[in-house]
């Protein structure tokens, strides 16, 4: 029997099976690798003022005591007890107690299911409703965002029962809160919608954030665990029928294919479409002429006829195509005059209510014409502090 510290004759084994195989990878024999071991031991013995033997003696101990130690952590790993702690029979019984349940439910997600025809009738319904989408960028790519509580809210509405109830819908009955949460797991058990949480591009980089970032644009990503929580972000991978995109593609290829192809066009179409092109550049030609014109107008008018004349006012506002030659013509007006008319505007109706629910200190009796004339005092002293401020 071997004696406390000393390896029993199964690790001698194991440790001389060890060391053979070491001083294979070196390509030594067993001695000559023995050797050279203790060499380096007597070598690293004499650097430290020891004989091999204290060294080796030395080596031991601290390999004892770190495997202590390490036991000691495997014991307090594995949950003794101790004072300030609950008992075994406390513990399991806090175990068997029932938690509270949670809101939220885990959905398992199959990706090699096909997608069910029911689940796509719920998201071409959802996708009519207005769920208060948002836009967000997920691997690179723009999608649409909303919450689990607008979409359960859309599958209670009466719009989903009506639609429900006609015949040949395959959209599921809903009777209850419950029976909605079931009907929008379907959703992600068919890849239609997942849940999406909001992640920082930039975490992790030493570079300052960028200041071209839009305000609101989310960075999401695809979490593990689909759980139906009613304030949880889920994103939209289902992006319905796509027939107008293919019907879009098809005529911008047949449009590009018969430009190609203009040599073979009958004399009568090249003719057409020679006159359509020369009647295009010679509105525009008009559009500059005429621009031309009214800014010498302009020019004229603004030395004899001050401040200056605009034919067509609104040519280049933001306005409609017909807007913009709405009226023919107009005077310049002040930049000054201007910002002050529309402050005027603004501050106008807040002097009124405030000069309404204000109580008045004194009240005289003054003919109409005079109130008219205090009023539009008080009214230009309260733009004139609302200007200063």
């Amino acid at each position: 029997m071997a004696t406390p510290g000393q390896p029993n004759p199964q690790q001698m084994a194991a440790m001389q099976q060890q060391f053979a195989a070491e001083a294979a990878k070196r390509g030594l024999s067993p001695e000559e690798f023995a050797k050279q071991q203790r060499e380096q031991l007597n070598t690293e013995a004499a650097k430290h003022g020891m004989t091999t033997e204290q060294y080796v003696t030395q080596l031991r101990m601290r390999a004892m005591a770190a495997h202590q130690k390490q036991v000691e952590a495997q014991q307090q790993g594995q949950g003794s007890p101790q004072p300030g702690q609950p008992a075994a029979a406390e513990q399991q019984q806090q175990q068997q107690q029932p938690k509270p349940q949670q809101t939220t439910q885990q959905v398992p997600v199959n990706p090699s299911n096909p997608p069910d025809p029911k689940a796509i009738a719920v998201a071409q319904f959802l996708r009519s409703q207005n769920l208060k989408t948002r836009t967000c960028i997920m691997d690179g790519q723009r999608k649409d965002l909303f919450k689990v509580k607008r979409a359960i809210r859309a599958i209670e509405s009466p719009a989903y029962t009506k639609a429900a109830s006609k015949k040949g819908s395959l959209l599921p009955p809903v009777t209850d809160r419950a029976s909605a949460e079931n009907v929008f797991k379907l959703l992600p058990l068919s890849l239609l919608a997942l849940r999406v949480s909001k992640v920082d591009p930039h975490a992790g980089h030493n570079h300052a954030k960028p200041k071209n970032r839009v305000k609101g644009l989310w960075t999401v990503k695809i979490e593990q665990h689909q759980e139906t929580g009613p304030m949880m972000h889920y994103v939209w991978l289902y992006e319905g029928p796509q027939w107008k995109q293919k019907a879009m593609a098809g005529a911008v290829v047949a449009g590009i294919f018969a430009v190609v192809l203009f040599p073979l066009w009958p004399m009568m179409l090249r003719q057409g479409v020679w006159y359509l092109s020369v009647g295009m550049m010679g509105l525009l030609g008009l559009f500059f002429a005429m621009s031309i014109f009214r800014l010498i107008l302009f020019c004229i008018t603004f030395f004899t006829v001050s401040p200056g004349l605009w034919l067509f006012p609104n040519l280049f506002e933001d306005v409609g195509f017909f807007d913009s030659f709405k009226p023919l013509w107009g005077w310049q007006e002040d930049k000054k005059k201007k910002k002050k008319s529309k402050s005027t505007a603004i501050n106008a109706p807040a002097a009124m209510e405030s000069k309404e629910t204000t109580p008045s200190a004194t009240t005289t009796a003054t003919p109409a014409t005079d109130t008219s004339s205090a009023v539009k005092r008080d009214l230009t002293a309260r733009v004139e502090e609302a200007g200063d401020e």
